[in-house]
């Protein structure tokens, strides 16, 4: 990683990802989280502040240190422990069945490999645990569709692998059997880069 994307990049991502519009919806998300926490993209720490009061501590990975050195602030203004692991979401060193919650925020856009992402995400899971997210993603409208696919090439090089055109339903549908998940768009923000995927994916309990 060069210096765009351990210092530039992060310091952008976190001006343009604490809009208060996103704020909402991140507590509106992480309000049914409980039990043994693991958060993937945790990025500068932005969800920290809307985790509910009786989470004391979540584990955390990210593969870009600039962002867990953004995050230390935020870590140290926050009630809860964090135990911060820099590294792929692709391959996670951590045992079967072994988390009640994995939280992802706008991260499944720019992991390379999201499928096999999605798959640890269910292996570190507990039976009847659930993957809590909210993604930008591929808009419903074919016109807009047509302008992230184009723009998605570039938008992989200014924004660290972020994909504008990503299918975000269908990649975790593959993956989990039930799925709670609303799409939208915020009020004046731009489809092409805001259309948005808030829901709750559960593990089968058997």
């Amino acid at each position: 990683m060069g210096f765009y994307s351990q210092v530039i990049l992060p310091r952008f991502l976190d001006w343009s990802l604490s809009d208060p519009n996103l704020a909402k919806y991140r507590q509106e998300l992480l309000v049914d989280v409980k039990g043994e926490v693991l958060e993937i993209g945790f990025g500068t720490g932005l969800n920290l502040a809307f985790y509910p009061p009786h989470i004391h501590k979540i584990t955390t990975v990210d593969a870009n240190p600039g962002m867990n050195a953004l995050a230390k602030k935020r870590i140290s203004n926050s009630n809860i422990t964090v135990e911060q692991l820099t590294l792929s979401s692709e391959n996670l060193p951590i045992s079967n069945n072994t988390f009640d919650s994995v939280v992802s925020t706008f991260t499944l856009c720019s992991i390379a490999n999201v499928e096999q992402a999605l798959q640890e995400i269910y292996r570190i899971l507990k039976p009847g645990g659930r993957f809590f997210f909210l993604e930008h993603g591929l808009s419903d409208k074919p016109n807009i569709q047509v302008w992230q696919h184009r723009l998605t090439p570039i938008q992989k090089v200014i924004a660290d692998g972020c994909h504008l055109n990503r299918n975000i339903r269908e990649l975790v549908e593959e993956q989990f059997d039930e799925v709670e998940l609303k799409q939208f768009t915020p009020e004046k923000m731009p489809d092409i880069m805001a259309h948005l995927y808030k829901g709750i994916a559960t593990k089968s309990a058997a």
